[in-house]
């Protein structure tokens, strides 16, 4: 097989035991109402001015007076939360990413934390990591504790970014899912303020969903208008305005081969989870969903496993941290996807090897659009190397996940070329990062030939990173054999057609090591020994320039920094050009 292509950028039958006659679990089943099939045709035309009263007063009327409030089932959330945050909820605070916040001084119009723990708070994404720990007697009461600050001050007010529109979207999908835990009380003014609150929410959905940034954004907030169609009375105008603007949301939010356009692993897995919750809801309500709604799914999970190392966890790439492998196959098994992992996310931008025990990732894509993504990373041309359940190399990782251990400076030093396995030329990010920390000028094409040999995958990438500010090109050529027991590479640096002849540069090959590699260099500093901790015994030799170990780190899924070593190697970019071969090999 030999493909060459260049990229750049762009824009059951029978109810259970302990169900009812609809299917529903006793303990979740609030209060039932009739479907809205069997629509006359009188209805459907009022239902059509329904669709075109929602910008008006008449929705809200309605809302109030025909339709009552109440939720028509209660969908099941399949993905287990984190147990260690419920039960710090069960002690008094919020803890997320190693900070903490107590529930009794919580003050929802300034809760004094930052952007990712603040979108926590607003999405009401703590209902899952409550119920993973607690049961509903004692989960309601803490629960409903927050649930009242939280409409006291943002229920008749709408602001951000409580009310930004993917976190009204989150709040939906959580609020039913785990309904039982913030409508279990007996207050019935209460009850009605957050059914009430519900409704408005969807509402505000109506209004808001396509002002939301393409991609995730965009596609949670499109995702809980859909619910909210199957999931409050009178839905079915709203259901067809919903589907047919979730349908353009994920045209829009997914390239053609199934990856985000944010190309984060991170939102890869979000979406993920958030088009299982909408099945879900489908489930509950006994609808089919949509074509458009399965194809995603079918098209996504493949592009997320292609990212997967041996141990099922995912690559660090675009500001995500090594996301853990139980994290990664409760979300598939919550999508109901069975495949295999996509091996060329052409348009997403990731080429996966995988030979023997051997996985090997490689970043063949510029970077995302800046508006896209807001921790996209300097890394094209990068690579990340497991061995079985081991990882050998990796990226620092870990931009997009700012908290107790990664401040924003950290965070900021953590998306440039230098902390990712590539070449840097003279200490230089192939993308540029912006002083607002957003992504500059850099890679704009990338060309990329792949081909499938007897012997093993041979894979060769250009990014034009360099080009405008030292007129460099930077290729990267890829051998892996068919045993995956031998990686042989090389960087070469080449003048840049109709550009004025470049000068010579500093060069530094970097290599991160996975946490529980020890590196020993050989006495000539051409090589090095690189000891898996109870794994195989790895040799590293480059051709060319000096090799050092120097210091690194790598972030795991919690956002937590390990420190850990890296393989660099020094040398010079020629005016005619240069190379620095490399290899690893497996000794074991």
């Amino acid at each position: 097989m030999n493909d060459h292509r260049r990229i750049s950028p762009r824009k059951s039958p029978h109810p259970a035991p302990d169900e009812g006659e609809d299917g529903i679990e006793q303990g979740k089943r609030l209060i039932r109402v009739a479907d809205d099939k069997g629509l006359s045709l009188t209805q459907k035309i009022a239902n059509q001015f329904y669709l075109l009263s929602w910008k008006t007063p008449i929705h809200g009327r309605k809302l109030k007076g025909k339709y009552p409030l109440k939720l028509l089932a209660v969908p099941d959330d399949d993905i287990p939360g984190d147990s260690r945050a419920g039960a710090a909820m069960r002690a008094g605070y919020f803890l997320f990413r190693g900070q903490k916040l107590p529930i009794e001084t919580l003050d929802f119009a300034r809760p004094g934390v930052g952007p990712a723990f603040s979108d926590y708070l607003h999405g009401f994404r703590w209902l899952r990591d409550l119920a993973s720990s607690a049961t509903r007697e004692q989960g309601a009461p803490i629960a409903e504790t927050v649930m009242r600050k939280w409409l006291e001050t943002h229920a008749a007010t709408p602001s951000e970014p409580a009310w930004r529109a993917d976190n009204a979207g989150w709040r939906l999908l959580f609020w039913t899912a785990h309904a039982p835990l913030i409508l279990s009380s007996s207050d019935l003014v209460y009850r009605s303020l957050v059914l009430t609150c519900i409704a408005r929410t969807a509402r505000h959905l109506d209004r808001s969903a396509d002002k939301a940034p393409i991609g995730l954004p965009r596609l949670v907030a499109w995702c809980g208008i859909v619910a909210a169609s199957l999931l409050i009375p009178g839905g079915a105008a709203r259901k067809v305005f919903g589907e047919a603007g979730l349908k353009r949301a994920i045209d829009s939010g997914f390239h053609g081969d199934g990856g985000i356009v944010s190309r984060s692993p991170l939102a890869q897995m979000e979406a993920v989870m958030l088009l299982a919750m909408l099945q879900s809801v489908y489930d509950v309500r006994r609808e089919t969903p949509p074509a458009c709604l399965t194809d995603a799914l079918g098209r996504a999970v493949p592009a997320l496993l292609g990212l997967a190392h041996g141990d099922g966890g995912l690559g660090s790439w675009q500001g995500a941290g090594a996301t853990a492998p139980q994290a990664v196959q409760a979300v598939v098994q919550a999508s109901r996807v069975r495949a295999r992992p996509l091996r060329q996310a052409r348009d997403w931008g990731y080429q996966r090897v995988a030979a023997g025990s051997t996985v090997v990732q490689v970043d063949a894509a510029p970077p995302p659009v800046a508006r896209l993504a807001e921790a996209g990373c300097a890394s094209t041309g990068a690579i990340e190397i497991s061995d079985g359940p081991l990882r050998l190399i990796v990226n620092c990782g870990g931009a997009a996940l700012e908290g107790a251990w990664i401040p924003r400076d950290l965070a900021q030093g953590l998306r440039t070329t230098a902390a990712h396995s590539t070449l840097v030329l003279n200490d230089s990010n192939s993308t540029a990062l912006l002083p607002d920390g957003t992504l500059g000028k850099g890679v704009t094409e990338v060309e990329l030939n792949r081909q499938e040999l007897d012997q093993g995958s041979r894979l060769e990438l250009a990014h034009d990173g360099y080009v405008r500010r030292m007129g460099y090109v930077h290729r990267r050529l890829l051998l892996v054999s068919g045993d995956g027991k031998e990686i042989r590479g090389e960087d070469m640096l080449t003048p840049a057609e109709r550009r004025r002849k470049p000068s010579k540069q500093p060069v530094q090959l970097r290599f991160h090591l996975a946490p529980g590699v020890e590196p020993t260099l050989t006495a000539d500093s051409q090589g090095a020994l690189l000891r898996i901790e109870l794994g195989a015994l790895w040799q590293f030799r480059t051709g060319a320039g000096v090799l050092s170990v120097e210091e690194s780190l790598w972030v795991d899924h919690e956002g937590r920094p390990h420190p850990t070593r890296q393989l660099v190697v020094t040398g010079e970019a020629l005016p005619g050009g240069s190379s620095i071969g490399w290899i690893f090999k497996r000794m074991g």
